[in-house]
């Protein structure tokens, strides 16, 4: 299958691992590559730039194929070395890297002159038109659905997709929600170029991350995802587990008036706690009400190829049958 997407990055599929905290590690990245996706590392899950070009080489011992990096631009006062990482970006040969939080803008120049793709995570229309405007190659169009941090405006995919379709003119991909050859089929119908997937590849063989994580998600539906931190603008969707609904119950008592600090234990530091030790109750972690379509636990190949197989099959019998008759 071609699009823009596969054309823009040089691969098979137009199928996008997104960058995970303490999950996009290079043996998730390279399998996701390897089965002709885009694997992406994440970038700041290394603690130094120093890892982060230990980890890309790692990666390109696992790989020939195209990978990216995601760098997220955090809003806070001590920021990450981001000189030093988007050196070890460019030092590493990495061609795609997948920019989010804050505006990239100030790191572009940078970036391009080294003929770096960039593709930049936005969840509403207007972001989305911003980095077009100042230079990004593609964006990831993140609906109402999606783990992690869905913005503030809460527009679920079937209206925002079409939204940004009628807006852009360079490609995007549509994040949350994203399971299967049904979502990549629909993402196409609403003008998307490519889907971009997160906690379906956590729950794939290849991700380096606890077994009780994989099976939290199999095991979870659609129901099962909590809204956390909205009382403080920076909204984050997670699994429920003991330490989601006390987050819950303090922002209750509180109201407008809680602060971070009061929250504090349940939200900072728990990735490794939960990623890589497995205890499910350290605090809260990103999840998509995907999880709900999530019931097994297959190879990136497997999954990779389960898709383009179905979305064909979708698009040649089931659709197309449609129009014939």
């Amino acid at each position: 299958m071609k699009t823009r997407i596969t054309e823009l990055f040089g691969i098979e599929h137009p199928i996008i691992q997104g960058g995970m905290h303490y999950v996009g590690f290079a043996e998730l990245a390279a399998a996701v590559s390897n089965a002709g996706g885009l694997g992406v590392i994440t970038g700041l899950t290394q603690k130094s730039p120093a890892d982060l070009a230990n980890e890309i080489a790692r990666c390109r011992d696992m790989t020939d194929k195209p990978f990216g990096v995601n760098l997220t631009f955090l809003p806070i006062l001590k920021a990450p070395d981001y000189p030093g990482y988007v050196q070890a970006i460019i030092d590493g040969g990495v061609k795609v890297v997948e920019t989010a939080g804050n505006n990239p803008v100030e790191w572009l120049p940078m970036l391009k002159d080294n003929g770096i793709t960039v593709i930049h995570k936005c969840t509403n229309v207007r972001h989305s038109i911003k980095a077009q405007e100042i230079g990004c190659d593609a964006v990831s169009v993140d609906g109402f659905e999606c783990g992690g941090h869905p913005g503030e405006d809460d527009i679920p995919n079937m209206i925002l997709l079409p939204r940004a379709a009628d807006e852009l003119e360079i490609p995007f991909v549509a994040s949350g929600g994203m399971a299967d050859a049904r979502s990549l089929v629909a993402s196409l119908a609403m003008g998307a170029d490519g889907m971009n997937m997160g906690t379906r590849f956590i729950a794939t063989k290849e991700a380096p991350v606890h077994d009780n994580v994989k099976a939290a998600i199999v095991a979870a539906s659609e129901l099962d995802t909590r809204l956390v931190m909205r009382p403080l603008r920076n909204t984050e969707r997670v699994l429920t587990n003991d330490a989601v609904e006390l987050i819950l119950e303090k922002e209750r008592e509180s109201g407008a008036h809680i602060k971070f600090e009061d929250i504090e234990k349940e939200v900072a530091g728990v990735y490794p706690k939960v990623m890589i030790d497995g205890d499910m109750n350290a605090g809260a972690w990103s999840c998509g009400m995907v999880a709900g379509l999530i019931d097994d636990i297959p190879t990136c190949q497997e999954l990779i190829d389960r898709i383009m197989g179905d979305a064909e099959a979708l698009i040649r019998q089931r659709l197309e049958g449609f129009v014939a008759a």
